[in-house]
């Protein structure tokens, strides 16, 4: 929305006074107080001091101005800090861009976190209801150095992109309030989550209590309210790619008054403004009993049409029937009959249901239904898959893992779940491979043409697809034939090899259909690396993480040995940091989302993933960057899961790199989370510093990049650490010496002091006004002990290092 012609002349003739300007309040006083309200260019909303109902407290706040005479709030600036008194305080705009309550003393009691400072701010409430600040001389329209919609409350208005920006980091999700009477943001959260394929979720702090079901081209699989179409007086957008993800509604006719809230109680209520009736419409259908998430476990489906309203979904059964019966339906179903993938099996149609939780999905934009069935039914591990894009009827969407968050629902989607072949009759019987059998008619009168020529091929075919299924079983990934492999990467040439570690060699390879591919072939010398190829296969192929190098699959065929992963043209985070002339071509905002996204990657293996992995060797060279420099965790050789709740486990067999090994594991061969940890805060410290941990950086004490990192934050010179001649001007002073507590903090010498991952997330969020613990001395090593340990460690990215015990 544009303001209009008068109030951008208004605008750049005050700018230099740097207070609020609107045509209600750039004549007065240039500031706001309590009694006063600025209002949109066209009149929809204003702002001002507010009191809820029920409440003595004010807060800044935005509502409707036609909707009289209640008071329909949709933002609120001081939720956390209500104000008691407001004779005294001002709203204005200082000059660098900042939005802020202050009182008689100027001190700030609220303010916005502008990033960005400009020569004349202003600040104006536009007709969308979307509070900005700008340089009033800027004429793009749209370029905001900050804006109210991206920190909403509780209300989702039209325009406002809900959903994460995957190169920031930047979320914008709502927040409920505390109850009616308090804006105070309350457990409850809705998210645009992209994990697996995006769906809504609500959540209850880190609980999940509400699931839309993933995006289907049209609206959220388990929405009842009815899409849009030509005819619609409304439009909705969803974007999903590399960059973002998000969802956006706008009205085609302006004056219709509608808003989206996320309630107290946890549902998105959608509501329109009747003005005959002065009253608010409910547009959405009204929440039901099998909203609530998982309410019937695993397989089981929820209908609110039905009493009890869980039951199983056909040809499944109550895990434990007793329980069902008393209405604990917590465990879910399973299938009555349970299939094996050494043998014949079949996918079960069901229909008019909201898709399960994505969670744990795979996606794919291009491929027919015939083909997710195909590629489902070569995959042991997928259990169910169904059409990713109704609108276009491309796409699939696949499964793995049980299926939970089921619900029978008119207009719902299809989904296709794996069964026994058994267990069905009618539907097309699938093999190991995905192919469709014969009835046993056609075979037989086959045969008898064919006669014992054609019983010989099938035997011997048979004996090929038996021995192949038992390494798919094993493995859980596609099988790539050695004759692909060998043309993608031109018969192992070396001009294709790109890399050689304990494994083996490394090549870059090209499948037919252009995709590019890194191969590591087992070497056959090797005496470490079939033990390290089988780990690798059985933990990265139940991993998927945008931070998680992706393993495409395997070959397995005679002698040969080798994992297919995507290829990332970026190469390894060591060949930038420790390079004097690629470090150059990292700047802090880079630098800074690199760590961030490996952050992100070791909280899903150390929290998020269905297993908790312990990785053991995260290093530099072990964090690969794809072709816009996002970081991707690799090389799972060494990694470790531990059950349940455990921690950590023990091990007499100590094996990493020196110089990321945390004292406890290379001394003691205990392992844990916190041990990845210690890694992670090593490899901060790089990124900043540009220096390897094993360097000497201080000859008097002999110390190494940590022990030199601590002794500079003792004394207060943590900015002598840094890259200087790359970091020094790029504004971000604050933001790196913040990364490099946050390292200290990782590489305590004590696990129990170190953080665990999600409060290292938060402490290198946004917030950098809060306080960080004080770090205690780390755990190092002296530097002659480092360099012996490090000579018989490979600096190669794709390496697997082994180690012995010092």
């Amino acid at each position: 929305m544009k303001a209009s012609f008068f109030l951008l002349f208004l605008l750049s003739f005050y700018s230099s006074l740097h207070e609020i300007s609107t045509t209600d309040v750039i004549t007065k006083n240039q500031y706001i107080t309590d009694g006063e309200t600025i209002v949109s260019s066209g009149g929809t909303f204003e702002m001002g001091f507010f009191s809820p109902t029920g409440s003595s407290k004010r807060y800044v706040g935005i509502w409707y101005k036609q909707i009289l005479p209640m008071q329909t709030l949709v933002w609120v600036a001081n939720r956390e800090k209500p104000l008691t008194n407001t004779s005294s305080i001002v709203l204005k705009v200082t000059r660098p861009g900042i939005l802020a309550l202050l009182n008689d003393k100027k001190d700030i009691i609220w303010s916005t976190n502008t990033s960005r400072s400009v020569r004349y701010p202003v600040a104006l409430l536009l007709d969308s209801g979307n509070l900005v600040v700008k340089d009033a001389n800027e004429t793009n329209p749209e370029k905001f150095i900050w804006q109210s919609f991206n920190v909403p409350t509780d209300t989702f208005l039209p325009y406002m992109k809900l959903g994460k920006n995957f190169k920031t980091g930047q979320e914008v999700y709502l927040s409920a309030w505390k109850n009616d009477s308090d804006p105070t943001p309350g457990e409850l959260t809705l998210h645009i989550d992209p994990t697996g394929y995006p769906q809504t979720l609500v959540k209850r702090g880190t609980r999940v209590v509400v699931s839309s079901g993933p995006w289907n081209g049209l609206r959220f699989s388990g929405d009842r309210t009815p899409p849009p179409n030509q005819s619609s007086i409304y439009k909705v957008q969803f974007v999903f790619n590399k960059e973002e993800v998000s969802y956006s509604y706008y009205f085609i006719n302006n004056l219709v008054l509608p808003r989206l809230v996320l309630s107290s109680n946890g549902y998105l209520q959608g509501l329109m403004w009747v003005d005959q009736t002065k009253s608010w419409l409910y547009v959405r259908s009204p929440p039901t009993a099998c909203d609530a998430y998982n309410l019937c476990g695993a397989y089981g489906s929820c209908d609110v049409d039905h009493s009890p309203v869980c039951t199983c979904l056909e040809k499944f059964v109550a895990k434990y029937p007793q329980q069902w019966e008393k209405g604990d339906w917590s465990n879910g179903c399973v299938r009555r009959k349970p299939f094996d993938c050494n043998k014949e099996h079949a996918f079960l149609k069901y229909s008019e249901i909201k898709l399960p939780d994505t969670k744990y999905s795979q996606y794919n934009t291009t491929m027919t239904l015939d083909g997710c069935r195909d590629v489902c039914s070569r995959n042991c591990s997928c259990t169910a898959y169904s059409t990713l894009n109704i609108s276009s009827g491309k796409g699939c969407l696949f499964w793995f893992g049980v299926l939970i968050d089921i619900t029978k629902m008119p207009g719902g989607q299809d989904i296709y779940i794996r069964m026994a072949a058994s267990e069905l009759e009618k539907l097309v019987v699938v093999s190991e491979t995905g192919s469709n059998q014969k009835t046993a008619k056609i075979l037989a009168v086959s045969l008898s043409l064919m006669a014992l020529i054609l019983l010989g091929l099938v035997l011997l075919l048979y004996k090929w697809k038996k021995n192949k299924l038992k390494l798919k079983e094993e493995f859980e990934l596609p099988l790539f034939q050695l004759s692909t492999i060998t043309r993608a990467t031109n018969n192992f040439s070396d001009n294709n090899k790109i890399g050689e570690g304990g494994f083996g060699p490394v090549y870059k390879g090209v499948l037919e259909e252009g995709q590019e591919i890194a191969v590591k072939r087992l070497s056959r010398t090797s005496t470490q690396g079939l033990d390290e190829f089988k780990n690798e296969v059985i933990y990265i192929a139940k991993l998927q993480h945008r931070n998680l190098v992706r393993l495409l699959g395997c070959c397995i065929q005679g002698e040969e040995k080798m994992l297919i992963y995507e290829f990332m043209p970026n190469k390894s985070l060591d060949s930038y940091i420790f390079d004097q002339t690629n470090s150059k071509l990292l700047d802090w905002p880079k630098r800074f989302d690199i760590i961030k996204g490996i952050a992100r990657g070791l909280l899903y293996l150390h929290q998020d993933s269905r297993l908790r992995i312990i990785h053991r060797d995260l290093k530099a060279s072990n964090i690969l960057l794809d072709i816009e420099m996002n970081p991707k965790i690799s090389d799972f050789g060494l990694a470790r899961s531990v059950a349940g709740n455990e921690m950590g486990a023990n091990t007499s067999h100590v094996v990493g790199t020196h110089g990321y090994m945390a004292p406890e594991y290379a001394v003691e061969g205990t392992f844990s989370v916190k041990s990845d940890v210690f890694s992670f805060g090593v490899l901060v410290l790089e990124i900043v510093s540009c220096k390897r941990n094993r360097t000497v950086l201080d000859q008097d004490q002999n110390l190494n990049l940590l022990g030199h990192a601590w002794k500079l934050y003792k004394e207060d010179r943590s900015l002598e650490l840094i890259d200087y001649e790359q970091l020094a001007d790029s504004g971000h002073i604050s933001q790196v010496l913040r990364s490099i507590q946050v390292g200290l903090l990782c590489v305590q010498q004590c696990p129990e002091d170190r953080p665990n991952m999600s409060s290292v997330i938060m402490m290198l969020g946004n917030d950098l006004g809060s306080i960080l613990p004080e770090a205690k001395e780390p755990g190092f090593f002296p530097q002659r002990e480092v360099l012996d340990a490090e000579n018989s460690a490979s600096q190669n990215e794709v390496t697997i290092t082994m180690l012995n015990p010092r």
